[in-house]
């Protein structure tokens, strides 16, 4: 339900006289507010930044009364426009809830949405601690928008995603209610799950204000390894290969021929002497001194008779040189197009040589610009389009080639996306993923908890065609601090 002019106006009103000066109507809090790294822009009528959860359920309990639009908002980073108004309505804005603390004992963080992962992590780490998750925009993302979208990352190898980190959700269902799913025990075996129910759900089944974080001890040692391959399909053999030796690394990295020939036309340089234009595993173990060195014997003794070349750090100044590697593989194809799409697909870790080989066909049988590179050790491999938008062949065929590549990553039994969400960038392939009753069950809980259909409506079940729509030349705030794919604070 969506209210008519009349009831948005008097809603607006009402939220004005309600809430304050949290809530803004200033032309350039709106524009901020339209768009997220996905770059499409949709006009909100207002923007709400509440210091405090009482203000956020007042804020929900208006827009069911008058039928107004919500979509739920954190640093904007979202890659697949999951944080855009596109039904228009108010934008919720939860950056200023930001405040987070640090349980040593019981190794728990509570933190508000808005709290920023990095520093969450800096302060874990100050205390012996450690919270994996790293999704490459943790300078700037919010935790919040990671359990909205059960944010990844390069250590999901070892370490798992998002997901296996909440112990506990607070906030508001759609209606307004306050609710909390979980506790912040260890175990939790009473009733059902909906705390996992949220998790991933885009900001289309409530509003989380709060999250109970499980931490870890901080792994006391890092060696970082970069190694060349004949060919992707010896590489590839690394996630089988690597735990029959008794090794789990913590990142597992792959960047296909295409990416690293992009990447050395991109710096001038070859990325390992002996090796130009050859896939690359980017490697990291860690753990106690003793236990990495041991696995990094096991590991040498692998890549010597597996890798064409490889090196291994000897120290955190050539760590991060080997990381520059992996860091440099987006910005280097950014300059070959004015379009880039970053296709987070999944696929069983028997399926991804297939899934490379089916790329590489895509990239000469259309004559596109695809590269792929990721998270080898769990499947989540990145495929990247570039093109430029304005040729309109070149355009068509890059939206033909994508819909071949979620076609097929289906095939395979995998998933059309691993860490960033569906948004409105997947809308077109989400309904080929579910059988009938799976998507009716999805339908059926979505209008349940959102019987007025008020949060974050044209998400996940609505179609859109991000190809008929100009990205908008802006920036958010948070992008000059962007740095690309650096898992570990050196």
């Amino acid at each position: 339900m969506t209210g008519n002019a009349e009831q948005l106006d008097a809603g607006l009103a009402a939220l004005q006289a309600t809430l304050g000066e949290v809530v803004s109507t200033e032309e350039g809090d709106l524009r901020r507010a339209s768009f997220d790294a996905m770059k499409l822009a949709f006009p909100a009528s207002a923007v709400v930044t509440p210091v405090s959860e009482e203000q956020v359920g007042k804020l929900l309990r208006l827009a069911n009364e008058f039928g107004v639009p919500v979509t739920t908002r954190g640093a904007g980073s979202s890659l697949t426009g999951s944080a855009v108004p596109v039904k228009g309505g108010w934008v919720l804005d939860l950056s200023r809830m930001n405040a987070f603390s640090i349980d040593r004992d019981e190794r728990v963080c509570v933190a508000q949405a808005g709290a920023v992962v990095a520093e969450l992590q800096a302060d874990a780490d100050d205390l012996g601690l450690f919270y994996p998750p790293d999704p490459s925009s943790k300078k700037f993302c919010t935790i919040g928008g990671n359990v909205a979208c059960n944010a990844g990352g390069l250590r999901c190898v070892k370490y798992g995603v998002t997901r296996d980190y909440v112990r506990a959700l607070s906030g508001f269902l759609p209606t307004g209610e306050k609710v909390q799913w979980g506790r912040a025990t260890r175990k939790f075996a009473t009733g059902y799950n909906l705390r996992d129910l949220w998790i991933g759900s885009e900001g289309t089944l409530g509003v989380v204000t709060e999250i109970t974080l499980g931490l870890v001890l901080k792994p006391a040692s890092t060696r970082t390894f970069l190694a060349a391959f004949a060919d992707e399909a010896t590489a590839l053999e690394a996630p089988f290969s690597l735990p029959r030796l008794g090794l789990q690394p913590s990142i597992l990295e792959f960047l296909d021929q295409w990416t690293i020939s992009c990447v050395e036309a991109f710096t001038g340089k070859t990325v390992l002497d002996g090796a130009s234009g050859l896939p690359v595993l980017l490697i990291e173990l860690d753990g106690h001194p003793a236990q990495v060195e041991e696995s990094a014997g096991k590991l040498l003794g692998w890549l010597k008779e597996r890798a064409v070349v490889h090196r291994v750090a000897a120290s955190d100044a050539e760590a991060e040189e080997l990381w520059a590697v992996r860091r440099t593989g987006s910005p280097a194809m950014r300059q070959l197009a004015n379009t880039k799409l970053n296709e987070d697909v999944v696929v069983p870790l028997r399926k991804q040589v297939e899934l490379v080989e089916f790329v590489h066909d895509l990239r000469v049988g259309h004559d596109l610009r695809i590269g792929t590179f990721g998270h080898c050790g769990d499947g989540n491999l990145h495929v990247n389009f570039m093109y430029d938008r304005e040729d309109q062949k070149e355009a068509e065929r890059a939206r033909i080639a994508l819909g071949e590549l979620m076609k097929k990553v289906i095939e395979l039994g995998g998933a059309i996306s691993g860490e960033h969400g569906i948004g409105l960038a997947k809308t077109e392939f989400v309904r080929d993923q579910f059988n009938e009753a799976e998507w009716n069950t999805m339908e059926k809980i979505k209008n349940t908890l959102d019987p007025n259909g008020i949060l974050n409506p044209g998400k996940i079940f609505h179609s859109f065609r991000p190809w008929e729509h100009v990205p908008v030349n802006e920036t958010l705030p948070w992008e000059h601090q962007k740095e690309e794919c650096r898992p570990v604070d050196s």
